[in-house]
């Protein structure tokens, strides 16, 4: 059996489409699912998010409006974004990352346009996900370091952003790459063959100043 692992953060508009496309995945399949601060990654790789280019922010909220209009997804963006995702990502390794609960956060964020730094949108959200969503276990340091150990299993794993699928080695990030996913699960050796093998290894020619 196939075995995957998708890393995510709730700040990522792109992950809670791709969770949308996440049933289209073979039944046979095995995931596990990883909450991992994308921050932490970003300072890792020393990149920009997306949402830190003024430009590229607006062309991902449009962008992102558009996918789920196409691909008629609920979405509304929660009142201000990026927003700080450390208490849902806590809250996803609380409830041990479970994939039901994983999609409601989700769907409160993005379906709703939930507030998860607002109390009262907060504990709205804790209130539907019933008692297992307990703040004590929330703020717990064991969850805190859980959530810890998903990022730096990522960065090992060689994840520079969110969400990637993971399996055999082989990372496949972004939404736009959940095809490019499936067909490698139906003929891996493809991946690892003529010009898929030349260009992994293929030199830098120039780099920039």
């Amino acid at each position: 059996m196939t075995k995957a692992v998708w890393y995510f953060d709730f700040i990522s508009p792109f992950a809670y489409l791709q969770w949308h496309e996440l049933d289209r995945l073979p039944e046979g399949l095995e995931i596990s699912y990883r909450p991992v601060l994308f921050a932490g990654l970003l300072n890792h790789w020393g990149h920009l998010g997306p949402a830190e280019i003024p430009a590229k922010r607006r062309h991902t909220y449009r962008y992102c409006r558009w996918l789920a209009e196409r691909r008629n997804i609920p979405f509304t963006m929660p009142p201000a974004h990026p927003f700080n995702p450390l208490k849902p990502l806590r809250l996803a390794v609380a409830l041990g990352e479970d994939s039901a609960a994983i999609g409601d956060i989700f769907n409160f964020i993005y379906g709703e346009g939930g507030d998860v730094e607002s109390e009262a949108d907060w504990r709205r959200l804790t209130a539907r996900l019933g008692p297992a969503a307990d703040e004590a276990k929330i703020a717990a340091p064991e969850t805190k370091q859980a959530l810890k150990d998903n990022s730096d299993e990522a960065v090992a794993a060689g994840v520079f952003g969110v969400p990637t699928i993971v399996a055999g080695g082989e990372l496949f990030w972004g939404l736009d790459t959940t095809d490019m996913f499936l067909d490698w699960l139906s003929d891996p050796a493809r991946f690892a063959t003529g010009e898929f093998a030349r260009i992994a290894g293929l030199p830098i020619g120039a780099r920039r100043a």
